[in-house]
């Protein structure tokens, strides 16, 4: 994860979040890790990415580690994945789940990273982008340290993709208002934009995978959601007073009537870094 600015997302400052939210992020790390439709990005990821064993690869913005410790089932013995994240508290939560595999687990800047030019066979950088201060930037970083022919696979979201069925129209525009003053534009819609950012980077052979994740009931969408999600506190909403709990309300009835729908969509995109 990466250093916040003013109105990003908890994700973004872990370390600088109060104990009781920042356990809750944590939490939800590893919750979304499990959740069915995130295994299904991550399965399109797996395919791009074309893990080997013996290879060197890094896990950007590495969370709880739990990707990267798949990773390493493939790398191997005589491999290694490097588990880079920006949060030392997510770091040390990762290293209390090491499974003995060949993990190396690191605090760091993904713009700025302490490895050689070349140092890696391939990148796997999943939901991180959206939440950095340059984009392009951590993709150059990436691209330095990853040797010609290693691959890149982005994986991120289009927050502006996200749409509810069942719901009051006019109340969930007030809600995604709010989502989007977590983010600058140039974020908001990140995962649609890493085509084009690879392209521009020179990368070969690049991929677009766009998959529709579908939470046909409100317990599965607050996982992914935070929106949905009425765990999250109130005073990180920011929205008019009475909102938060108007629009959990409807959440809720939808649910319970069998008429909740949300769907978003994540990107998947690759590429072959050129000599």
């Amino acid at each position: 994860m990466e250093p916040a600015q003013k109105e990003r997302t908890p994700f973004a400052d872990i370390d600088g979040l109060p104990a009781q939210m920042s356990e809750m992020v944590l939490d939800a790390l590893t919750e979304m890790g499990r959740h069915p439709e995130i295994r299904r990005v991550r399965r399109v990821a797996y395919e791009q990415l074309r893990p080997a064993a013996g290879q060197r690869l890094l896990d950007a913005g590495s969370g709880g580690g739990d990707v990267a410790r798949l990773l390493a089932a493939d790398v191997g013995p005589l491999g290694e994945v490097i588990a880079l994240d920006h949060s030392a508290s997510v770091t040390a939560a990762a290293i209390r789940r090491h499974d003995g595999s060949s993990v190396r687990y690191v605090t760091g800047d993904v713009a700025a990273m302490d490895l050689p030019r070349g140092y890696v066979d391939g990148v796997w950088c999943e939901r991180l982008l959206q939440h950095v201060d340059d984009a392009d930037r951590a993709i150059g970083e990436l691209i330095r340290v990853t040797r010609p022919g290693g691959r890149i696979c982005l994986v991120d979201t289009d927050w502006a993709s996200l749409a509810f069925d069942g719901m009051p129209a006019g109340l969930g525009e007030v809600v995604m208002a709010h989502a989007r003053g977590h983010f600058t534009p140039r974020q908001f819609d990140m995962g649609r934009t890493l085509r084009r950012r690879l392209v521009a980077a020179g990368l070969t052979g690049v991929t677009a995978t766009p998959v529709t994740c579908f939470f046909a009931d409100p317990a599965s969408a607050a996982v992914v959601l935070p929106m949905v999600n009425p765990r999250v506190p109130e005073d990180s909403w920011g929205t008019p007073p009475g909102v938060r709990d108007e629009w959990l309300a409807c959440v809720e009835a939808a649910g319970a009537s069998g008429t909740f729908l949300a769907v978003l969509t994540i990107w998947v995109v690759a590429g072959t870094v050129t000599g």
